[in-house]
């Protein structure tokens, strides 16, 4: 027999215990991996839930989530796949949100290559390729190629243009020389610290939508612990240092000054 004594302890310590600890899968769009693996680190120092990731194309991780990939939450480098998850009800409804903004860059990895107005640097062509992600699959891919639109030389450079399935594919084209100039992502260069060593050019926000990274709570992740903290986790002033060191613009935050018009 328990003395009574033995059974109010026992009670007391279970009713004290931490919460269990939950793992997390996380699908990140490419252009966010840097940023993400930061932000990994800092949420699981700071509390007992772990996260495992999986980064790629929006457009490819977006058909897996619709194809049953076990995800929790979609962090996608747009907003129309969040809102297509939630139209059809593989989300949880009213989590969708603005987690960052993306910066476009026209970078190259010669130092003296892109020196002051990119614009003028396109326009007089001298380089064989021009990198972009998949404009189909990758959301820094189609503001690069509206960016080119509106200053009209999409046509004249088409047959330059080279392709990435994704944002990191056309920063190794890039990086690698197999294209002497590439439209990337800001965070990309911070990362890697590119942005020291090559040249770039940071394209006005006036010549493209911005390119607003939205997530979503996926229906497999509602009562997933270690998600929900995540979430939670991402509104804190911790988590938005990172996002800005990265590369990244805060939702609430202005853009910055612009100086280029549409051609």
């Amino acid at each position: 027999m328990i003395p009574r004594a033995g059974i109010l302890f026992v009670s007391i310590s279970l009713l004290a215990a931490p919460a269990a600890a939950a793992e997390a899968l996380i699908a990140v769009a490419a252009n966010f991996a840097g940023a993400m693996a930061e932000l990994q680190v800092a949420f699981e120092r700071a509390g007992a839930h772990r996260l495992r990731v999986s980064a790629g194309a929006t457009g490819t991780l977006y058909a897996q989530a619709t194809h049953g990939a076990p995800y929790d939450i979609l962090m996608a480098a747009d907003r129309v796949r969040p809102e297509r998850l939630e139209a059809v009800g593989l989300a949880v409804p009213g989590s969708r949100r603005t987690y960052a903004v993306g910066r476009l860059v026209l970078w190259s990895a010669e130092p003296d290559r892109v020196a002051g107005d990119g614009v003028e640097i396109l326009r007089l062509g001298d380089f064989r390729r021009l990198a972009i992600a998949n404009p189909e699959l990758a959301p820094y891919g189609a503001a690069a190629r509206e960016a080119l639109g509106a200053l009209g030389l999409h046509d004249a450079l088409r047959d330059r243009i080279v392709m990435g399935e994704n944002i990191g594919q056309a920063h190794a084209l890039v990086a690698t020389g197999n294209a002497e100039l590439g439209f990337v992502a800001l965070s990309q260069l911070t990362r890697t610290g590119a942005a020291m060593t090559g040249s770039q050019w940071p394209v006005p926000e006036t010549l493209h939508a911005p390119i607003r990274q939205d997530l979503v709570l996926l229906r497999r992740g509602a009562g997933n612990a270690a998600a929900r903290a995540f979430l939670e986790f991402l509104e804190t002033p911790a988590a938005r240092r990172i996002l800005v060191a990265a590369g990244y613009r805060a939702p609430s935050a202005p853009a910055p000054p612009q100086g280029v018009e549409a051609g």
